[in-house]
């Protein structure tokens, strides 16, 4: 297997990690609603996942090729992940 298509692989489990995170993101926010003072829970449960996929998928790319990733492979991560971004915004929004 070649690093793109682990990569690719790892960027789909942490999406999917992370989006099984989002019932638990939204109750925390409504929980805590007071303190956060968000306006839009789903949307800033959209910008947490999308944090969280880009930097794990970005951790583990560095553990993988043993060094930091270049801009190239940073944009290559994010254009896997942005392709994520109708799952993602359909599991937020159901």
């Amino acid at each position: 297997m070649n690093i793109d298509e682990q990569l690719e692989q790892i960027i789909e489990q942490t999406i999917q990690g992370v989006v099984t995170t989002i019932p638990t993101h939204l109750e925390e926010i409504e929980q805590n609603k007071e303190t956060l003072k968000v306006n839009d829970p789903k949307e800033f449960v959209y910008g947490l996942i999308m944090g969280m996929g880009l930097g794990m998928a970005s951790a583990l790319m560095t553990t993988i090729t043993n060094q930091i990733p270049t801009i190239e492979e940073q944009i290559k991560v994010r254009d896997m992940i942005y392709k994520k971004i109708p799952l993602i915004r359909e599991q937020i929004y159901k």
